[in-house]
């Protein structure tokens, strides 16, 4: 009998853990343009490089998620634009066992942590076969990324509530 009891409290503390499950990984969209092709490759200078980050969040179901990690890479030689890159990569994620402020943190930091690499490989892939020299992004540090955004909102929020309060006073 105790032992049974033993085994039941065991099973509901399983049963509260948190769970993090990639249930699938794909590429939704591909992009590579070299709007400037064939002249840019007769251009000599120093290439800048940009990268941006966007994500987009899909509940699909009870603690399933659509997490979509867009990163777009453009490359300008002065003025032209040498080529653009972007990848959306996607991955299907089961989540449970979170508040609402944990899963709104997986879903900021584990999900993109995840879904990166894959996004990295395939343009570093885009790239070199576009006829451009490697092109090797950083790993990136999602936790650190999702704690400045909160501190801007946290901002934000407060100078709007100053705003407020001197609007309510005049």
């Amino acid at each position: 009998m105790a032992e049974e009891q033993n085994q039941d409290a065991a099973t509901k503390q399983q049963q509260q853990q948190a769970q993090f499950q990639l249930q699938k990984l794909y590429v939704k969209d591909v992009s590579f343009e070299i709007p400037n092709a064939p002249q840019i490759f007769q251009e000599d200078g120093q290439v800048e490089i940009k990268m941006n980050l966007a994500q987009k969040v899909e509940n699909l179901a009870d603690n399933v998620h659509e997490v979509v990690l867009t990163v777009t890479v453009t490359a300008n030689l002065d003025e032209k634009t040498a080529y653009l890159a972007e990848v959306q990569q996607a991955g299907i994620f089961g989540i449970n066992g979170l508040n609402e402020q944990g899963l709104h943190a997986a879903l900021n930091t584990l999900c993109p942590h995840t879904l990166f690499p894959y996004a990295r490989r395939l343009i570093t892939d885009l790239v070199a076969d576009g006829g451009f020299p490697p092109l090797v992004l950083q790993p990136l540090n999602f936790d650190q990324i999702y704690a400045q955004r909160l501190k801007e909102a946290q901002e934000q929020a407060g100078a709007a509530a100053e705003d407020l309060e001197v609007q309510g006073n005049a």
